[in-house]
């Protein structure tokens, strides 16, 4: 067994796996074959407590202590399989080890990775202060602070891909030692980089002693010897005297040197790094960036632009394996089609990287050939996108509960049998009755299970069950569901004066209880796929549903907003009217800045749902603002309800917590929403709104706001907006950190909730179903929601532009049909 440990400020990394016989030192690095993979991830050791706390604590704390150094274990005995070229999208829930994962795999922390293999990785980004509707600023940023970061983004780029400061620095090293008087210079230049080189090898020497068993480990323990031996006297013959080198090594070793620079400098020579400067800049202008922007300092930019740059920066290097983790985080329309189209064209290259991708975006992870799914700490493969995916495990399992099924019953009426023949065989002494209920009760402890093979073939005991078990079948394993994701939301009261709106509400009130008497039952046909009326339910029937006779999910995470209270009167919930924002004009050149808006008029509804799409810079951001109060126009007026109750979730707040957290390291969500709600819900309460969105118990009250995840801290802001029961929500970007399961179950909710929601945002698929109401099950349910909706509720999708918003009549297909074809002339560009 190999073992290999990354130990960080707050958690250690524990990765195990199989040893093999075989070399992994292959010639195509793309491909990874490892078998008995375990991830463990350990705490780091916690404070020691105070000698004088109480034995209950005490008790509790030796609890968690243990805890901690048992570990959280990820995967247990998994396979991690990779075929080169595949693209493959990384799914699972938050929390499941994606992330964990990804990084051990880069830092090459699995043993079975071979040193040689070249993998370049995008990490989730901490971007503080990220403004994604606006340039980068001029001013330089506090997040970190990179290396180089006085040099152009487009400099920093190209050397970062590179690595070629390195180069040139032994460049210099040796240029300078052999135009040196001293005939020495050269020789101690060359040492220097040898022993450097030496240095970088023994570490990774060292390495594989500490992973390496057995007589593996002890060939691998004295090479690590011998070359701590060569690395001491490298170093001694940078510090030999001149006198004691002979004219044979000097020449010898001058020739080396000038062999060495000749090498180096092919890789800096002007025609690779043109071409390779031109492909940084192909990448940049497909990511956001134009010309002026590319050569702005690397340190004048926002955390939403340097994960730009780092996503440049990983499609520029030359790798075996690409792997990136939320790349359309902080990307607009414009920048996620167009990684979208680049990624596909990396099939045109013989040589294309192994691609490991995670997102939250169906409609970008489609990109993908191959799911890689981390599921119950094992890693399963699917050959498919994700929907096709979903049917085939809905279609399993009926199948395989359909067979369990029919072989409990088979298994009843065995037993009886057996009964029957014990009891008639020892009132007849009847031998032949006792032996047959002794050879059935032999079959019904022996080959009761699965009667086909993987492939749904005749099942054959030496081929599909090799090795020893305990009986001749394979238990059937029906998949078990995971805790579905679910969002309830109640829906807003009516508005007190009747009209229109009462009548439409009766209209619709009439149309559900039809729909709830008629039509509620199975939605699936018993192969998985789509429920067809005239197929999958002939003859006459009571209602246009079978009864759902299959075992039910178990209990959904539910998304519960307490109901708001009522308005006073009816009205428009939110009014602009002719707005137009500028920023004030600049001191020093008195010249006035553009609009940011102009003209801008847009009318909510109770009921209505409104969809906001645009480019980085449109002005979407500053228009949110105006909509919730923190920005006055210029000229024009904004107005909102006097009883309005809004909910504003920013595309910031992730960030917000995060800072929050480091300002006071003990707050929790729970102690958050303590502080908040001042004392209109109690704790019970609050627990519960946490424990439906997914933060539960300790998760709430004892894991500081640090600690969470991103897709945590999204579930914890969205608490904080909910238990003030808005009538409106506005949503910026509220899908960035969430798993597809979370995005996919409140893209259902918001469809059916009766408030009005503003929607920025740059997932297509959602934005479909949220705003624009598609849905993606049957004809015959089609028919359904718009008989539900007696009362259509207004649907609108605006392009912002240049700081006017204009209507889209084909909604976001529209828009996505613009972008597509300035991708098109980026790419032939």
């Amino acid at each position: 067994m190999l073992t290999s440990i990354a130990s960080e400020s707050v958690a250690t990394i524990l990765c195990t796996s199989k040893q093999t016989r075989f070399d992994i030192k292959t010639v195509d690095y793309r491909e990874l074959d490892i078998e008995g993979l375990c991830i463990t991830v350990v705490a780091g050791p916690a404070s020691e407590a105070a000698s004088g706390e109480p034995k209950k604590k005490a008790a509790v704390s030796k609890a968690k202590a243990k805890a901690r150094a048992e570990g959280l274990e990820l995967l247990s005995d998994a396979k991690l399989r990779l075929k080169a070229g595949q693209r493959y999208a990384l799914v699972g829930r938050n929390g499941s080890g994606k992330s964990t994962l990804l990084k051990a795999i880069a830092e090459k922390l699995i043993p079975g990775i071979p040193e040689e293999a070249r993998i370049s990785i995008l990490q989730q980004t901490d971007a503080r202060g990220t403004n994604t509707d606006a340039p980068p600023p001029g001013a330089a940023s506090s997040a970190g602070t990179p290396s180089r970061e006085q040099g152009s983004v487009l400099e920093d780029v190209v050397e970062k891909a590179t690595a070629r400061s390195d180069v040139e620095q032994d460049i210099r090293a040796l240029s300078a030692g052999i135009n040196a008087t001293d005939p020495m210079g050269s020789v101690r230049a060359l040492r220097t980089i040898r022993h450097a080189r030496n240095q970088k090898h023994l570490f990774q020497l060292d390495k594989d002693a500490r992973l390496r068993s057995g007589a593996r480990g002890m060939a691998a323990r004295k090479a690590l010897t011998a070359f701590e031996k060569t690395t001491a006297e490298s170093k001694a013959m940078i510090e030999q005297a001149g006198e004691d080198i002979s004219p044979e090594t000097l020449r010898d070793e001058t020739q080396e040197a000038l062999d060495m620079m000749a090498d180096l400098q092919l890789q800096v020579e002007p025609t690779r790094m043109a071409e390779i400067e031109s492909n940084a800049k192909k990448i940049l202008t497909g990511l956001g960036f134009t010309d002026a922007y590319m050569a702005k300092p690397v340190a004048s930019l926002s955390g939403g632009w340097r994960m730009r740059a780092a996503l440049a920066t990983a499609l520029l290097q030359e790798t075996d394996i690409l792997i990136l983790d939320e790349p359309t985080n902080y990307l607009d329309l414009l920048g996620i089609i167009w990684l979208q189209k680049y990624l596909e064209s990396l099939d045109d290259d013989d040589a294309a990287p192994t691609l490991i991708l995670v997102s939250h975006d169906r409609d970008f992870i489609s990109v993908c050939t191959d799911l890689l799914v981390v599921k119950d700490k094992q890693l399963t493969y699917f050959h498919g996108d994700l929907p096709t995916y979903e049917s085939s495990l809905s279609e399993k399992k009926l199948y395989l509960t359909k067979m369990q099924e029919a072989q409990n019953k088979q298994k009843a009426h065995i037993q009886q049998s057996i009964q029957n023949n014990m009891k008639a065989g020892k009132a007849n002494d009847d031998q032949n009755k006792l032996r047959q209920a002794k050879s059935r009760q032999k079959k019904l402890d022996n080959r009761m299970g699965l009667t086909v093979s993987a492939k749904g073939g005749r099942f054959k005991l030496n081929r599909d069950l090799v090795g020893y078990h305990l009986t001749a079948r394979a238990d059937i394993d029906v998949p078990r569901d995971e805790r579905s994701v679910s969002f309830i939301m109640p829906q807003p009261p009516d508005l007190r004066f009747p009209g229109a709106l009462l009548s439409n509400k009766l209209r619709q009130a009439k149309s559900r209880q039809k729909k709830l008497d008629n039509r509620m039952g199975l939605t699936v046909s018993a192969k998985g796929g789509r429920f067809k009326l005239n197929r999958d339910l002939v003859g006459y029937h009571l209602t246009a549903r079978a009864d759902i006779d299959v075992p039910q999910d178990e209990r959904s995470v539910s998304f519960i907003m307490p109901q708001p209270p009522d308005l006073r009167f009816p009205g428009a919930l939110l009014s602009v009217e002719n707005a137009t924002f500028r920023y004030p004009t600049k001191v020093r050149t008195k010249t006035p800045a553009p609009p940011v808006l102009q003209d801008v008029s847009l009318m909510v509804h109770m009921g209505d749902r409104v969809g906001i799409l645009g480019l980085n810079g449109a002005g979407k951001s500053t228009l949110i603002r105006l909509l919730v109060d923190e920005t006055k126009p210029t000229s024009g007026t904004v107005t909102r309800h006097p009883r309005l109750k809004l909910g504003y979730y920013s595309q910031h707040a992730v960030e917000a917590l995060q800072a929050m957290g480091r300002a006071d390291e003990s707050l929790t969500a729970l102690s958050l929403l303590t502080g908040e709600v001042e004392g209109e819900l109690d704790e019970g309460e609050l627990r519960g709104l946490l424990g439906s969105l997914g933060l539960p118990g300790r998760t709430a009250s004892d894991v500081p706001l640090t600690k969470l995840s991103g897709g945590q801290l999204v579930r914890c802001e969205l608490a904080r907006l909910l238990w003030k029961c808005p009538q409106c929500l506005i949503l910026d970007e509220v899908t960035t950190h969430l798993d597809y399961e979370t995005v996919t179950a409140m893209r259902e909710a918001l469809c059916d909730w009766e408030g009005a929601v503003v929607l920025v945002s740059h997932d297509r698929w959602f934005m479909r179903g949220a705003v624009e109401g598609q849905i993606e099950d049957s004809d015959d349910e089609a028919e359904d929601d718009s008989e539900d909706e007696a009362a259509p509720r207004r649907r609108m999708v605006y392009k912002l532009r240049a700081g006017k918003l204009r209507k889209l009549e084909r909604g976001t297909t529209e828009f996505e049909e613009s972008v597509e074809k300035t991708v098109a002339k980026l790419l032939r560009g």
